[in-house]
């Protein structure tokens, strides 16, 4: 995909294996090219290029859009739904009484993923970073 047609940008950690297989599910329903994925594990990474901060980024999902806004956390994952035309499958988690509770419950997951990543079995050979 050409950056250039991309309208969000999303930082995913690729060695975390459950943050990469929810990019492999966007980027297999991203028809029209729409999302751009950059790799905050990546060694040649580098947050401030983009005007992020290596610690925030690597705490929560990030994404910047067209207009140069910065997303963090679900607000980051409904954007990128809707930009590929699934918005519908998370909708619900913007409704005023489900919002606070699936944000918390997002910030905790993110606090965790490694853990739960090791405990949960999807870190072959131990590949997920101990912890952040």
């Amino acid at each position: 995909m050409a950056p250039e047609t991309a309208t969000l940008t999303l930082f995913v950690d690729r060695a975390c294996p459950m943050c990469a297989r929810e990019a492999r599910f966007m980027e297999a329903r991203d028809r029209r090219a729409v999302l751009r994925f950059i790799d905050i594990a990546d060694p040649s990474f580098d947050a401030s290029q983009h005007g992020l901060d290596r610690a925030e980024v690597s705490a929560r999902m990030h994404a910047i859009d067209a207009t140069g806004r910065i997303l963090t956390g679900m607000e980051a994952f409904r954007a990128a739904y809707r930009a590929i035309g699934r918005g519908w499958m998370i909708a619900w988690t913007a409704w005023p009484l489900a919002r606070p509770i699936i944000d918390a419950a997002y910030r905790l997951f993110a606090r965790n993923r490694h853990r739960l990543g090791r405990l949960m079995g999807r870190c072959p050979s131990g590949t997920c970073p101990t912890g952040r």
